[in-house]
């Protein structure tokens, strides 16, 4: 792994992905005492920035593999970008959704091309689902956070952002399975220029706050968030370079969430889910250490069910 591999990674997802624009708010940034640069990953193709690491997945796979195509388990927005990612490439996606998955997630997909096998909503049952596709048609799975590839492919985001804003002091992004906050920091690390990448997580499902204080990976008794798409824990290929390159964690309450969330709504006029919201109420939450700074903020996702916004 070197800076080299991100380049390489860039220039074959090039053709596949949006590089998605960079906005600011002068009310914002009155607000925090500081200027924030916010990177629109909801405006990504699907949605958000998941296209970019099940693309990059499935670019690295052999000619063989690609034949037989691809398997995740997911309830969101990387069964939509695997399912689109493998559309685009010409390959067969299959997609292991809980029951409990929203109908309008499950359209998504199937719009997408991805082939739908539902199961119960615990992660065994996924996981069961996703092993017997493999074994039956021979697609490699791919986890939608904690895979190499995959990380790498997150990693571009942050990459464009330090294109376009090269000083930037802290880069801060929202914290669930890991594979957008270990591809941020790897990003960072070859490209900024001493730029700390910190995460914001909810107290509700803060495992990744925990597992950086314990040293090794805790779990979430409970995930009662908003914020749906991080209710999901780090794996054992992302965390430990998030121990490496990561400066902290602050974890936020649901009520900073929301209010995050709406700001975004109401100063820059765009649409984010509340998991994307989480990395800008963590600056709020400690705005006074951030002062005169030049921050990154990445807005992960756009994919919210507008009839049930929280405000």
């Amino acid at each position: 792994m070197n800076k080299q591999t991100l380049i390489n990674c860039y220039q074959q997802i090039k053709p596949f992905v949006h590089r998605t624009p960079v906005l600011t708010s002068h009310l914002i940034n009155d607000i925090v005492g500081a200027d924030l640069f916010f990177k629109c990953e909801n405006f990504q193709k699907m949605g958000a920035f998941k296209m970019r690491g099940a693309t990059n997945a499935i670019i690295q796979l052999n000619k063989e593999q690609k034949s037989k195509g691809v398997v995740t388990h997911s309830s969101g927005n990387f069964a939509q970008a695997l399912s689109l990612a493998a559309k685009s490439l010409g390959i067969k996606a299959y997609i292991v959704m809980p029951n409990s998955a929203p109908q309008v997630k499950v359209d998504a997909v199937i719009g997408y091309g991805g082939v739908v096998t539902h199961c119960e909503s615990t992660l065994e049952a996924r996981e069961n689902a996703a092993s017997q596709i493999s074994q039956k048609s021979g697609a490699t799975f791919i986890h939608p956070s904690n895979d190499l590839d995959v990380i790498i492919g997150n990693s571009t985001a942050c990459l464009e952002l330090l294109e376009d804003v090269a000083d930037l002091d802290y880069i801060f992004t929202p914290v669930g399975g890991g594979g957008l906050i270990a591809g941020t920091a790897l990003a960072a690390h070859y490209f900024g220029k001493n730029c700390k990448v910190i995460g914001g997580e909810p107290f509700e499902a803060d495992d990744a706050y925990r597992s950086l204080i314990s040293g090794k990976i805790e779990t979430n008794k409970t995930a009662n968030t908003i914020a749906d798409g991080l209710r999901t824990q780090l794996g054992d290929i992302n965390f430990p370079i998030i121990q490496k390159h990561v400066e902290r964690i602050i974890r936020v309450q649901e009520l900073e969430i929301i209010a995050a969330m709406r700001l975004i709504y109401e100063r820059l006029k765009i649409v984010v889910e509340p998991s994307s919201a989480v990395a800008l109420a963590a600056v709020l939450k400690e705005k006074e250490q951030f002062k005169n700074k030049k921050i990154g903020v990445i807005l992960s996702g756009g994919n919210i069910d507008l009839s049930k916004l929280p405000f």
